[in-house]
């Protein structure tokens, strides 16, 4: 449902894997030499495949003709945990972080948009090192962290929307069918943030349904969505009573090429809100309750929209947002998990408890695929498949809404 605007957040991998220098490693781990990257437009060359725990330096030169950003990624190969940004041609920039042991990537984005080059495995050697710092300081972290994936986030929904919208256009309909639940992925992992700037999710993600019952136009990712999965003639509309073709007129090629221009402006809207002061002073108003609430959030997404089908009505790829809101849930609740668990034995046992749900409920969304290989059609799950999921959504948020108080104790 999109009728609920909250400015809420996604997240990123959280203080326990890395955080950004300014903290104390309390264990004797030797802090590293500086690593040299070379950033050029097609590369992302790191002078060393691994490091020691502790602190990590990394000087970043830029030799391409854009503006580069560097990365530090989770072993996931999603989750931010180090990034330094616009690196003008020919100057470098330095990032520091205090790494824990583990499997991390590096990644170099020339253009600021994008999937990035040159992404390398980087590993991170020794023993864990245990940080200590001001709870403010590091709470800040986590905010800039998660603004970080944000921005990352939307950098990859441009350019991917424009193929997309391109394709759509252009009538090359089997690719753009192929493309659309992976672009929305983008979207969908930090959808809270366009949710919260008026009508721009509107525009963006409305279904039809809820564009008609609040009287405006309908544009966005559904309304391509109807025309890339015709209905058929005895199909109803996601209310469930109005027939699919009640005033239904498949859109012209100038008609396409207008929705599609529309998508790009409006996601370009988003990419330029997510890079400016406003978003800056927004995150840091709310601090870690914020990306708190975002966790909470998402999962909303998943329990009043995606687990009954109705978010992608004619397409059927439902399953695709819904592991995406998980993603972003879960990346939410990490970069707060440590201040959680901090609270004492009622924290620890929260955070256990949120762990396990999440757990269960991707162990349940993987026996129906995955965003890589293809999640099935959501009208082939079984009544007993929506149940399942159905309590696992629950099972996970009566817990994850204690989330924010406990922060906030």
């Amino acid at each position: 449902m999109k009728s609920t605007r909250l400015l809420a957040a996604t997240a990123v991998a959280g203080a326990a894997v890395l955080v950004l220098s300014g903290c104390v490693a309390k264990t004797g781990a030797a802090a590293s030499g500086a690593l040299t990257v070379t950033s050029t437009g097609d590369d992302c060359a790191v002078s060393a495949g691994s490091a020691p725990s502790g602190t990590v330096a990394f000087t970043v030169d830029n030799r391409s003709e854009q503006v580069t950003e560097f990365y530090l990624l989770a072993s996931d190969g999603l989750r931010i945990v180090g990034e330094v940004e616009n690196i003008a041609p020919g100057a470098s920039r330095n990032l520091t972080v205090v790494a824990q042991p583990g499997d991390y990537y590096t990644l170099c984005k020339p253009g600021m948009v994008g999937d990035g080059v040159g992404k390398a495995a980087f590993t991170v050697t020794g023993d864990a090192v245990a940080v200590e710092g001001p709870d403010a300081e590091q709470k800040q972290q986590a905010v800039d962290l998660y603004a970080a994936f944000v921005k990352d986030q939307v950098g990859q929904l441009i350019p991917a929307g424009q193929t997309f919208a391109a394709a759509y256009a252009g009538g090359a309909d089997a690719a753009a069918r192929e493309q659309f639940p992976r672009v929305r992925a983008y979207y969908e992992r930090i959808e809270p943030i366009a949710e919260a700037l008026g009508d721009l999710d509107p525009r963006i993600d409305y279904r039809e349904v809820d564009a008609v019952a609040e009287g405006l136009d309908w544009t966005g990712f559904h309304r391509i969505e109807k025309d890339l999965w015709v209905p058929a003639q005895d199909a109803l509309n996601a209310d469930g009573e109005t027939p699919a073709w009640s005033g239904w007129v498949p859109s012209t090629p100038a008609e396409r090429a207008t929705y599609g221009d529309k998508l790009i402006a409006d996601t370009q809207e988003l990419y330029d809100y997510v890079h400016s002061d406003a978003f800056t002073q927004a995150l840091d108003a709310q601090g870690v309750a914020g990306i708190s609430n975002g966790a909470i959030a998402l999962l909303d997404e998943v329990a009043t929209g995606k687990i009954s089908g109705e978010e992608d009505w004619w397409s059927g790829t439902d399953l695709y947002d819904f592991a995406a809101n998980v993603e972003g849930s879960k990346m939410a609740f990490s970069l707060v998990r440590d201040f959680a668990e901090s609270k004492g034995d009622k924290g620890a046992a929260l955070v256990g408890r949120i762990d396990g749900g999440y757990a269960d409920l991707e162990a349940a969304l993987a026996a129906h695929g995955s965003a890589d290989a293809g999640f099935v059609p959501y009208s082939q799950l079984t009544e007993a498949d929506k149940r399942q999921l159905t309590e696992l959504i629950n099972a996970l948020a009566e817990p994850l809404s204690q989330l924010t108080v406990t922060i906030l104790e």
